[in-house]
């Protein structure tokens, strides 16, 4: 069963400033302690689990998705190399606000570390489909996700939904590009991937070499 992208529920913002940054630090310590021990799937529910041998693991084998059952709005998370890939198919609102995004470090995905169809707006091969490894490229945390109109004081108020590393402080919009002035370095990897048809990918593969 397929479950919805969810934001944790936090208390609105005080307009006292002392109250604001109390609240703040309460927030950062709660989420700290979750989002470093936690996997993905705290912020991600998990959806399905592919998970192959511990032999082909070491071997880097690739892992077969099957994503039709994945409705607008909802993510898969499945496992790679011994990481969590998430699979997440956007809603129309969502790649709205990628287009025109502003303070990102690296809008157009140029930097080498991820492929070549992960250089465009949205970092994928179709637009509605994000595949992203859900690890903070700063020191390995697990990102949560916020979406549109959370209270959470760590984001701007004009926040158009993405993840949030509540470890140090970074987020990324919903095509995993991470914004600036952030401790990550650099947008959350996109692995090889590719579509063996139009609801099945295999992560671990792509034809770049072909």
């Amino acid at each position: 069963m397929a479950h919805p992208l969810t934001a944790p529920a936090f208390p609105a913002l005080s307009p006292d400033a002392a109250t604001h940054d109390a609240e703040r630090r309460q927030w950062l310590l709660a989420t700290t302690a979750m989002g470093c021990a936690a996997t993905a799937a705290v912020a991600l529910p998990l959806v399905a689990s592919f998970a192959p041998s511990e032999r082909a693991k070491a071997q880097g084998a690739s892992v077969q998705v099957e994503i039709g059952d994945i409705a607008p709005g909802e993510v898969k998370v499945v496992e790679w190399r011994g990481q969590p890939v998430w699979v997440v198919r956007r809603t129309p609102e969502m790649l709205a606000h990628l287009d025109g995004m502003a303070d990102l470090a690296d809008p157009d995905s140029q930097k080498k570390q991820q492929p070549p169809y992960a250089t465009n707006t949205h970092r994928s091969i179709k637009p509605e489909v994000l595949v992203t490894v859900g690890i903070c490229t700063h020191l390995g945390c697990s990102p949560v996700t916020l979406n549109e109109g959370t209270t959470n004081p760590s984001v701007p108020a004009d926040w158009k939904g993405g993840f949030f590393c509540p470890c140090h402080g970074s987020t990324f919009d919903f095509a995993g590009r991470v914004f600036k002035n952030k401790p990550a370095p650099t947008n959350l990897l996109v692995p090889p991937h590719k579509y063996l048809a139009d609801n099945t990918l295999l992560i671990g593969e792509d034809d770049s070499a072909a």
